[in-house]
């Protein structure tokens, strides 16, 4: 279906005055559909669309060099569609007599190329117009000094680059270079040519052939611009990564699998330009002597972090299996990584004890014996307990009046919450006294305004959250001055918000009240670390709405103030608090490295313990073994999402 259109001109000529032998250009721009077509016209007479001395671009803009008496006149351009024409406003050319001394001028480019983006088969042009006296020399190459293509490539005029049936390979920063001949005086411009292309693949995925309980890696990259989106379908429906299956980067891996798995896995790429696809098979090999599923699994919580965990031996070739893998992972939500622990045949029962309070997991157990795996049991899901909270809520300090402070402040991260809030406890007390003010407050609030408060005097305010268990650690005291009885025309506390960027680096972004009426010359920021002195201030501009704080340490909390200033007087603070996450584990990426080459005795630069001894095979099989997990977590890890398992 197509539609007609033309829209109004968005870019008209307008009237200009050039010497006798300069350089004359108008431009036109128009959107249509289809295209329009462009062509000019002077007096109102249609000019050829060759000529010596003017060039008319395919892209609507006119040039004519060597300008004479007899070009002046009116000009104007008319786009023509099947359907419409529009013709532009009238610009008018005055030319200037020429005087006989003509001093030498500088060459200079009154008009460059653009940065421009095209499509596989386009052609693009790519403009170039300088003056100067003698008449400058225009010539073209690349930034990369890679050779520019003579088959597609043409000059239009005096010096516009034409690219023809453009492909990727046209792709990169092209240089116009204006010379006066004979000199070495001379100036560039230049643009980027970005070349759209849909995805083509550089690797596909193979057919592969895997026992059960066994891992299936397929490998897909593609090429493309937009870069390709990879993603992978099952039978033509999408895969979610999650538990077993995971997509690292455009890979897909199948850990322990099952029959199930054995279908035609599709790895899609797809950009704005197009998609494309391509498949493999996993057939999944099953032995006929394997033990059959454990049974009777059932689960009993033992505490906000254990769950124990038992089962009856297989019903079939009990006595030929060897050990046993116990696998979990959190039962709700997307992404979750799966965990497993192998552990002997004598035993028919395990607690896992790196839990997460107040979640539930789900579980399930694979028999193993020489010649292969058992099918999954039944998976069985079962709840921890709550905990207290391992955290009090990060809180924001203002003030909207010098008798008042806002208190607000953000819902605990889950992990750090384990459990459901019900209450929490506001304490609060002037710094200069010990009496201590308590109040207690539901657990879906998020705010309250502490009223009947002295002016210009410093409050202490900390908070605590409470599970259905008990109450967890309070934070530490956070200041805060209320103004002054006299700085009612004061600027507003800012609307403050705090994000960690990594873990040392945090975004600091405020919005003034767009009704305050104070004359704002800018804004000061403190920072410290809890227990720590403060930094500070750090003077910024009236136009600042952000700020980068680096350097800081990892797991720690910060707290920020912010405040604006006039020429008179500092305006109502706002104070908040954040805490910056831990960094990646070294530990687990040394052992990613360490798994692609052999392992070394003693102490590396980075500091950490490597051991010279490969992987050894289990002294209870003598069967071929398929791949080993190694499981990575630092010392004294109660958090098992912060546990990595490692498959070779």
């Amino acid at each position: 279906l197509l539609f007609l259109a033309i829209s109004a001109f968005e870019v008209q000529p307008l009237s200009t005055e050039v010497q006798e032998g300069g350089v004359a250009r108008f431009a036109c721009k128009i959107t249509a559909n289809p295209p329009a077509t462009v062509t000019w016209e002077v007096n109102r007479t249609t000019l050829p669309l060759v000529m010596d001395r003017i060039t008319a671009l395919p892209t609507g803009v006119l040039q004519i060099y060597g300008v004479e008496q007899k070009d002046a006149g009116n000009y104007r351009c008319v786009a023509t569609t099947i359907a419409n024409r529009r013709k532009s406003t009238e610009a008018v050319l005055s030319v200037i007599p020429a005087s006989d001394l003509k001093p030498f001028h500088k060459p200079s480019i009154i008009a460059g190329p653009q940065n421009i983006t095209a499509s596989l088969h386009q052609t693009v042009i790519l403009e170039c117009v300088a003056t100067g006296n003698p008449k400058p020399i225009i010539s073209w190459s690349r930034l990369d000094h890679k050779s520019i293509d003579v088959f597609n490539t043409r000059v239009l005029g005096n010096g516009n680059l034409m690219i023809s049936d453009v492909k990727v390979q046209h792709a990169g920063v092209y240089v116009c270079r204006a010379t006066i001949p004979g000199t070495r005086n001379f100036t560039v411009a230049m643009a980027t040519l970005t070349v759209l292309a849909p995805p083509s693949f550089v690797e596909w995925p193979e057919s592969l052939t895997r026992p059960r309980a066994g891992t299936a890696r397929f490998a897909c990259q593609a090429e493309g611009n937009p870069a390709p989106k990879i993603s992978w379908l099952k039978n033509g429906r999408r895969i979610h990564s999650n538990g077993r299956i995971k997509m690292y980067n455009s890979k897909l891996v199948i850990n322990q699998i099952i029959p199930e798995d054995d279908a035609i896995y599709q790895c899609m790429a797809e950009n704005s330009q197009g998609s494309i696809l391509s498949r493999a098979r996993l057939t999944v090999v099953m032995s006929e002597d394997r033990p059959s599923a454990p049974y009777n699994v059932h689960a009993e919580t033992m505490s906000s972090s254990a769950i124990l965990l038992a089962w009856e031996r297989p019903l079939y070739n009990s006595d030929k299996v060897i050990a046993y893998s116990v696998h979990y992972m959190k039962a709700e939500g997307l992404n979750n990584e799966e965990y497993q622990v192998v552990i002997g045949n004598d035993t028919t029962h395990y607690i896992i004890d790196d839990l997460e309070p107040a979640s539930n997991y789900t579980f399930y157990i694979v028999a193993y014996m020489p010649l292969g795996a058992s099918q999954m049991s039944d998976h069985v899901t079962q709840h921890t307990l709550e905990d207290v909270p391992l955290r009090a809520p990060e809180i924001s300090l203002t003030s909207r009046s010098p008798t008042d402070i806002l208190i607000s402040w953000l819902p605990i991260p889950a992990k750090y919450r384990r459990g459901q809030v019900v209450l929490y406890r506001l304490s609060f007390r002037l710094s200069t006294e010990t009496k201590i003010q308590v109040l207690e407050l539901p657990g879906t609030s998020d705010e309250y305004l502490l009223e009947g408060l002295r002016p210009d005097s410093v409050y202490l305010v900390r908070i605590t959250a409470a599970t259905r268990i008990g109450w967890g650690e309070a934070s530490l005291w956070t200041s805060h001055r209320t103004p002054k009885a006299t700085s009612v025309k004061a600027p507003k506390s800012p609307e403050l918000r705090l994000e960690p960027m990594n873990c040392t680096t945090i975004t600091v972004q405020w919005q003034q009240d767009s009704e305050d009426t104070a004359t704002i010359q800018g804004y000061k920021l403190y920072y410290k670390e809890e227990g720590q002195q403060e930094n500070g201030p750090i003077l910024l501009d009236a136009n600042d709405l952000e700020y980068t704080v680096s350097g800081l340490d990892p797991r720690r909390k910060y707290h920020v103030r912010l405040l604006a200033y006039t020429s008179m007087e500092e305006g109502y603070q706002a104070d908040q608090t954040v805490s910056t996450p831990g960094c990646v584990c070294k530990c687990c990426r040394c052992m990613k490295n360490l798994l692609r080459a052999e392992l070394f005795q003693g102490p590396s630069s980075s500091g950490f313990l490597t051991h010279k001894q490969l992987i050894q095979k289990p002294a209870f099989t003598s069967a071929q073994v398929i791949n080993y997990t190694i499981r990575c977590n630092p010392v004294g890890l109660q958090n098992a999402s912060l546990v990595l398992y490692l498959q070779t």
